[in-house]
């Protein structure tokens, strides 16, 4: 059962506005390169509780993996299937669009696990963390990934005090709501908090990160910086986030092997496919990190990037690991 649609005044805001925005772009862009350095490889099965507009999963989707963004609002979902429609076929294929609580994810989806579990921006609008988390952790796989983005309540005072309402920014130290840029009053949490519910549950926390970024202090400077300015965005988006999407297996296999080995375009083997890499397998990593760096077929060498030998070793090991 899905309650009164709270969103349906918000969401051309939302999607137009906060989204839309030089900082929303930024802010999607680095939690996207934070999730492929945990995620599985593509076409890992991808839950997105609360994913409105698919402004988190949709590029998951493209990077190959198969989504489904689960919501409750049925205009924050019609705003979804317009941005579903801007997508390549292929990764309009992979997007599976479900209304429902996300208090009943597990019921929603009929049991299904998922490699990994989305939930962004959702918690802050819930009187109440523990039900949510606890159905997020029910519809995780084993050794899979639960990703949260929410507000930190050890930050509450920050906007106000930028903004000058110094009363406000004191109040905030006790206090764990406030009225967001939307206009909706929101609700924050401490990493502990949700540590300890996730650890509750079975779900051990690998890391936490700050996404308050540059061009968030924009607004207070009286800065503008033009969302099609394409040289300018990226000159906003932190080095941390270019360093998570270049290093370690899973980023690199996203970034560069995922575009052929998702889905086994020009004869690559297909990552998962146990047979595609059964007699491959028996050739032992030395000897498939030699053709990978050397290049075979329509794979350019190193698949055309400019990963290391090692980084290369470790991402074939990588792609055999998860196809035994």
């Amino acid at each position: 059962m899905v309650g009164e649609d709270i969103w349906a005044g918000l969401a051309d805001q939302f999607v137009d506005g906060a989204y839309a925005s030089v900082k929303g772009f930024v802010r999607t862009y680095v939690l996207h390169n934070q999730l492929l350095e945990h995620l599985p490889p593509a076409p890992a099965r991808v839950l997105d509780v609360g994913g409105g507009a698919g402004h988190q999963s949709f590029p998951l989707a493209k990077a190959g993996y198969e989504v489904t963004l689960l919501d409750p609002s049925a205009a924050m979902l019609d705003r979804a299937r317009q941005r579903l429609e801007r997508l390549p076929a292929p990764a309009r294929q992979r997007v599976t669009l479900l209304q429902a609580d996300g208090e009943r994810a597990d019921e929603a989806v009929g049991g299904s696990r998922f490699a990994a579990v989305l939930c962004h921006g959702v918690l802050g609008y819930l009187d109440r963390p523990g039900p949510m988390v606890d159905q997020l952790c029910r519809c995780v796989d084993a050794g899979g990934v639960v990703s949260i983005m929410t507000g930190n309540a050890k930050a509450g005072a920050v906007r106000p005090a930028l903004e000058r309402r110094w009363a406000d920014a004191l109040a905030s130290f006790d206090a764990r709501t406030e009225i967001g840029v939307l206009g909706v009053q929101g609700r924050a949490d401490t990493v502990e908090e949700l540590s300890d519910l996730l650890r509750g549950r079975g779900v051990e926390p690998l890391r936490w990160y700050g996404v308050w970024l540059f061009v968030d202090w924009l607004e207070f400077s009286g800065a503008e910086l033009d969302p099609s300015d394409s040289t300018q965005v990226a000159a906003t988006t932190p080095s941390t986030a270019t360093a998570a999407a270049t290093s370690g297996p899973p980023a690199v296999y996203n970034q560069v092997c995922s575009a052929c080995h998702a889905s086994g375009v020009a004869g690559a083997p297909k990552v998962g496919d146990k047979a595609a890499w059964a007699p491959r397998a028996t050739q032992g990593v030395d000897a498939l990190t030699a053709s990978a760096i050397k290049g075979k077929g329509a794979m350019p060498p190193k698949g055309g990037s400019s990963a290391s030998d090692a980084e290369i070793k470790a991402v074939v090991a990588y792609m055999m690991n998860a196809s035994k």
